[in-house]
């Protein structure tokens, strides 16, 4: 069987990636820079691979270096998915879970769901992150997040993915817009073309767009928004229309402004809301009880 690398020399080629810089990576990993030197030597040495391009300047990963580090994370997140796993068997729902969410849900949602999850499990705190999704993911890859709050379809490649409810998209405009006309509104160039978008980076971007089947939608004088409170803006200023997601025309985001909502016509374009976490996660009982209280609280609402 062939010789394993230790998780120690793995943590030492992580720092050693996150700062490319012996001194800094030693001492992010409190050891001294020879005992860091030589562990990623030793690692070269168990995998039969050149992992760092070292001078007196620069430090470098290589190719191979890169793939690497990827596979390490995981590694470790396993690892210590396994640890808490041992330690916290005895005792569910309790103690600290960091959950991510997207800026699309929190404000919608949350307001609803923590009250009851203190009130279910009184004893089970949550340590909230909102970001969008790309980094949310990022960090729930590099055990920096237990969970993920986010909308579908999304790309979550081997995260486990426990979707909760599905949320449709309404047509927002000005109450004498004419595209907020009917019960019911049809997919149409008429308001397609004034089509409002949140910036790149939000999921909601591609979601409308998806929606309207169009690749890229041209915002009025390149404006686009960094939040839904902005696009609202937006739209109340006369500037266009925007698909919002129903959750948030709920959630009274609308109020006191002079705009109009309508669904659109079956079949309605829709993201799913999920849940996500690392396939190796130590609590998935806990993963699977909070999707039920978030799924409870949106069918109440």
């Amino acid at each position: 069987m062939a010789a394993l690398p230790s998780l120690r020399q793995l943590r030492y080629l992580i720092a050693l990636a996150e700062h490319l810089n012996f001194t800094r990576a030693a001492q992010a990993s409190f050891v001294s820079q020879s005992t860091l030197s030589t562990g990623l030597k030793e690692l070269e040495s168990t995998l039969g691979v050149q992992l760092v391009e070292r001078d007196k300047q620069n430090v470098a990963l290589t190719a191979v270096g890169e793939e690497v580090v990827a596979r390490a994370r995981q590694v470790l997140a396993a690892a210590e998915d396994l640890s808490d796993f041992a330690s916290d068997a005895s005792r569910p729902m309790q103690g600290q879970l960091r959950l991510g969410v997207i800026p699309t849900i929190a404000p919608f949602l949350l307001p609803s769901v923590m009250p009851a999850l203190r009130e279910k499990f009184p004893a089970l705190q949550l340590a909230l992150r909102e970001d969008l999704t790309a980094h949310l993911l990022e960090r729930l890859r590099n055990r920096q997040l237990d969970f993920a709050l986010i909308a579908l379809p999304y790309d979550t490649g081997e995260l486990r993915v426990l979707p909760l409810f599905k949320d449709k998209f309404w047509l927002v405009g000005r109450e004498k817009d004419p595209a907020i006309t009917g019960k019911a509104i049809q997919l149409s160039s008429n308001w397609t073309e004034r089509l409002l978008l949140l910036e790149e980076g939000h999921c909601l971007r591609d979601h409308a767009l998806q929606a309207c089947s169009a690749t890229e939608v041209a915002n009025v004088d390149g404006m686009e928004a960094t939040s839904l409170l902005t696009l609202v803006q937006m739209v109340a200023s006369g500037m266009g229309v925007a698909l919002l997601p129903e959750m948030a025309i709920h959630s009274g985001l609308l109020n006191n402004l002079a705009l109009k909502s309508r669904p659109l016509a079956p079949p309605a374009p829709e993201r799913v809301i999920a849940l996500v976490t690392r396939s190796t996660s130590a609590h998935m009982a806990e993963f699977e009880a909070i999707g039920r209280v978030i799924s409870a609280v949106h069918k109440q609402r």
